[in-house]
C-alpha cells in the first residue's frame, strides 16, 4: 500500500506504512497495522521503497522506526507497540490515531452532489 506522510503539530514528520491482515476464525476480522517511521527526507518515493511493511514478528532495527499502531476495533481499541529506537509520546499517538481515523472513515465523508 502507499505510505502516508504526515506532519504532527509539534513539527515531527512521519511516514506511516499501512499493513492489513485478515484473520478468519469463524468471523471475518480485519486488523489494521501501521508501521511508523520518522521522515525528514525530501525524496518520498525513495524513502517509501527502502521501508518494508512487516508482520512485526522481529524487532525492526531501522534507526527511523518508531513502532507500530494497530486498529483492533476502529473508534474504540488501539494498540501502540514501540519496538524501535524511537518512542512516540502519547499526544503524538493520539494525533496519529485521529489522522488515520479521518483517512480510514471515508464512508462517513459527506459528498455534495452537483446540481
Amino acid at each position: 500500500m502507499q505510505p502516508i506522510f504526515i506532519t504532527l503539530l509539534n513539527g515531527r514528520q512521519l511516514m506511516i506504512i499501512p499493513d492489513t491482515l485478515a484473520h478468519l476464525n469463524g468471523h471475518a476480522i480485519l486488523t489494521y497495522t501501521y508501521s511508523i517511521f520518522l521522515h525528514d527526507h525530501h525524496d518520498e518515493v525513495h524513502a517509501a521503497i527502502t521501508k518494508e511493511n512487516a508482520l512485526h514478528l522481529q524487532q525492526n532495527d531501522d534507526p527511523e522506526y518508531c513502532g507500530y499502531l494497530t486498529f483492533e476495533k476502529p473508534d474504540s481499541l488501539f494498540t501502540y507497540v514501540t519496538d524501535g529506537q524511537n518512542e512516540l509520546e502519547s499526544d503524538e499517538i493520539e494525533e496519529i490515531i485521529e489522522e488515520l481515523s479521518h483517512i480510514r472513515d471515508f464512508g462517513a465523508w459527506k459528498v455534495k452532489k452537483r446540481e
